[in-house]
């Protein structure tokens, strides 16, 4: 059986800590599917399709890696793809206590289901998504922060 996870995120944008627990997953797993959850309640600074594209450049050589858009419970969205585990990157002590309340709240919905946690390389815990939006938008340098195929105009 095919060892399928899902990296579920909304990746607004896609960071080097993304990239870099995505790469360090791919010799755990035959494939990786990095999941864009479509929340309409969230405002997002870039659009679902421009996410989208960022990824798939990032991971174009490896065909181990897809990206797919999804909408309701990432549990939901394993079972329709036949994946067995949900990947998580780990920053801090606080994204350990959120993801471990997800996690168990998963695998009591999907007991089948399990999580996989992997910690953040050191040098890339600053780097989260909000932080990169927040220095766009005050016209900063992302260059370091973000892989080189997100361009920011």
């Amino acid at each position: 059986m095919e060892k399928i996870a899902i990296f579920p995120g909304s990746f607004d944008p896609i960071t080097l800590g993304h990239v870099s627990v995505i790469s360090r997953a791919l010799p755990l797993f035959d494939h990786v599917i990095i999941a864009i959850g479509e929340n309409a309640e969230k405002k997002h600074m870039f659009s679902l399709e421009q996410r989208k594209q960022w990824i798939e450049d990032c991971f174009k050589s490896d065909n181990r890696v897809s990206v797919e858009i999804y909408q309701g419970l990432t549990i939901d969205f394993c079972k329709q793809k036949g994946a067995r585990y949900i990947l998580r990157g780990l920053r801090t002590s606080a994204d350990f206590e959120f993801e471990r309340g997800i996690g168990q709240v998963n695998r009591k919905l999907a007991p089948d289901i399990e999580s996989v946690f992997l910690l953040t390389e050191a040098h890339l815990t600053p780097i989260t998504s909000s932080i990169v939006r927040d220095v766009i938008r005050n016209g900063g340098d992302v260059s370091g922060m973000v892989p080189d195929v997100v361009k920011i105009s």
